[in-house]
């Protein structure tokens, strides 16, 4: 019976039970839904209401804003400031940190990517948001970057928001991956995609490939075996998926495994990579890791780079664990 799902709001209670822990963390979660909610109402707005198109303005990396990348930044920093419990927070689109200013004393940070994907609004084309929470570290400054900077195995929640023909929201809390999917007649969430599981091989990778010519030895190696098919060295034949919105590439990976790949290569090689560590790669990494799945730059694991920048760019290949650490194999061989 439809009615007898668990919400997200009752799920996040449960788990609180059952780690004996307080309802500080249901509460900023709930802020974290609130936004998204209101985020997904205004992409599904869209073109109706004035929300396509550029803002005529551009973040922090220099690239070309969305007017829903701003409205959806000032969501996510007004939701979330409200309940008082983060210390500060920290965006894509802002250079420096939002220090929140509560009534309560705020024992949390935010990270998080308001639209990701967002190259593809104006086509109708999946977006969607990523976060991720840290705890504030003891005696730190909330409101200097420093506190921020922390490995990916230090997160207490990751997650993102899909804002496709329905409305999910993925996350881990570091005990699997649960789907929740959006009942617009009722305003809440329900899990619809308990303990999501990666399979550990695969027949489907995306990549950019109109970047092939800039890639290293390594990743033309491993597409090249997959585009061989079955006459090639792995047997089987592959195939291509590119979005170009990595919130839909994770969730069709949860959904159906494969392999995601946006590898350093000659032209980004000076910044590190394409994706941001922080608001895209660790949350990601984290989630990909909970689900069975595996997470690399192709040296080294995502989750154990230690950031020495807000906005540090590094290289992400994740996915099916047997494909990624085949990849990582030859990054090492």
């Amino acid at each position: 019976m439809p009615y007898k799902r668990i919400t997200l709001t009752h799920f996040l209670l449960q788990e609180q039970r059952r780690l004996g822990r307080s309802g500080v963390f249901t509460a900023l979660m709930t802020d974290i839904l609130t936004a998204c909610k209101m985020v997904s109402h205004e992409v599904n707005r869209g073109a109706l209401v004035g929300n396509h198109g550029v803002a005529g303005s551009e973040n922090v990396q220099g690239e070309e804003q969305k007017k829903l990348d701003v409205l959806a930044n000032d969501i996510f920093l007004h939701m979330n400031a409200l309940g008082g419990n983060y210390a500060a927070m920290a965006s894509e689109e802002l250079e420096d940190v939002h220090a929140v200013h509560g009534t309560a004393e705020g024992r949390y940070l935010l990270l998080f990517d308001p639209l990701d994907g967002s190259s593809n609004i104006d086509v109708n084309i999946s977006v969607g948001s990523i976060f991720s929470i840290l705890r504030l570290p003891e005696g730190a400054d909330a409101s200097k970057a420093d506190a921020f900077l922390q490995p990916g195995v230090q997160q207490v929640c990751a997650g993102y928001a899909l804002y496709g023909s329905s409305t999910m929201l993925v996350l881990t809390t570091g005990s699997g991956v649960h789907g929740f999917t959006l009942d617009r007649d009722v305003g809440m969430f329900f899990l619809t995609h308990p303990n999501m599981t990666i399979p550990a091989d695969t027949k489907e990778f995306a990549i950019n490939a109109s970047r092939a010519r800039f890639w290293e030895p390594p990743v033309k190696r491993y597409v090249d075996e997959c585009l061989a098919g079955k006459e090639g060295p792995r047997g089987k034949d592959f195939n291509m998926r590119w979005v170009a919105s990595m919130v839909a590439e994770v969730h069709r990976i949860l959904v159906r495994g494969g392999v995601f790949m946006y590898p350093k290569d000659a032209e980004n090689a000076k910044k590190g990579g394409k994706l941001r560590l922080m608001y895209e790669a660790n949350p990601m990494a984290f989630i990909i890791e909970q689900a069975g799945g595996a997470a690399t730059t192709g040296t080294e694991r995502i989750m154990e780079v230690q950031p020495t920048d807000l906005h540090q760019r590094i290289a992400v290949i994740l996915g099916s664990k047997n494909e990624v650490e085949l990849i990582e194999s030859y990054h090492k061989g």
